[in-house]
């Protein structure tokens, strides 16, 4: 029977979305146990949370000082300690577990399956290439451990109705003092997070500036959405790269995902393939993005969307 331990995503004391999603994605296996693993100078809050999704067995929390930032190579050498025990190892596949997860495969002497988005097997997982163009098949050989980042998009969230037990561990981890955390650069927004959000509205090209921008934010507020960009709004300067969806940026999975001013190209549509209900607003009627809409206005974005926010 296959045991599962997943590394927690954690900011400040609240648990990521991510981990809930891990932990779908583990139920796939039927596995024997689901285990989730808080790694922090203080994991109390973030095991608490961690302890009421559905389908965890145990929340083992690791305390240190030097867990109280999510370096790499501080919490890979633990985290391969503690699934010596394991079958599977899994973490999201965001920007922390892209950090994380290839150091623990590589301290496991272990292959990683990267973005998987669908369980086949015990050992057997699709993920996308080729810009999610193709789905390839990989499966992992025997004698080794399963170490996998899931693609969060491809998951629901796990309930969080359960009551699983809290466990301490003390593991004795060689701690690299090479790496060393220097300081956070982070935006700061009262909309949702652009990774976790049902609502998402992004701007493009056709938006024209960065001041014409303050278009997307105001219907975003109004609609209580996160605000996303494409590749070409980012490198023309409308907008900072943490908001770029696609391909190179982040991979996302609203319910509804409003396309304002975005042609549709491929790299983009990778990030959204996922999404509910898309909407696109372009002037040009033969843009790609119609292809893939759910609802598509053709016409000038600054008439459409300030009509739309009228209307809701």
């Amino acid at each position: 029977m296959s045991k599962v331990l997943i590394v927690a995503e954690h900011l400040g004391g609240q648990l990521n979305a991510s981990t809930a999603k891990c932990v779908t994605a583990a139920k796939g296996l039927s596995p024997e146990s689901i285990d989730v693993l808080v790694l922090s100078d203080d994991p109390a809050a973030v095991a608490e949370q961690a302890a009421k999704l559905a389908g965890v067995t145990r929340v083992l929390t690791v305390a240190s000082a030097a867990n109280a930032h999510a370096i790499a190579q501080v919490l890979a050498p633990q985290v391969a300690k503690v699934a010596a025990d394991y079958t599977h190892v899994f973490g999201p596949s965001t920007t922390f577990g892209k950090d994380v997860m290839p150091c623990v495969a590589a301290l496991l002497n272990a292959p990683q399956v990267s973005d998987a988005m669908a369980v086949e097997g015990p050992r057997t997982f699709k993920r996308p290439i080729y810009a999610g163009n193709a789905i390839v098949t990989v499966e992992v050989p025997e004698g080794v451990t399963v170490v996998a980042t899931i693609r969060t998009a491809s998951f629901a969230e796990a309930a969080r109705d359960g009551s699983a037990a809290i466990e301490t561990l003390n593991v004795e981890a060689a701690v690299p003092t090479h790496t060393r955390f220097v300081g956070l650069a982070a935006g700061s927004s009262d909309r949702p997070d652009l990774q976790s959000a049902k609502r998402v509205v992004s701007g493009g090209r056709g938006v024209g500036s960065a001041e014409n921008f303050k278009i997307i934010y105001d219907f975003a507020d109004r609609i209580g959405a996160a605000v996303g960009a494409s590749r070409a709004a980012v490198d023309a300067g409308y907008c900072p790269n943490e908001m770029q969806v696609g391909q190179t940026g982040k991979i996302i999975a609203p319910e509804l995902y409003i396309a304002v001013g975005i042609s549709g190209a491929i790299q983009h549509l990778t990030g959204i393939k996922d999404a509910g209900t898309i909407v696109a607003i372009n002037k040009d009627p033969d843009s790609a993005i119609f292809e893939i809409a759910d609802i598509g206005l053709a016409g000038d974005l600054f008439q459409i969307l300030p009509e739309l926010q009228a209307a809701v």
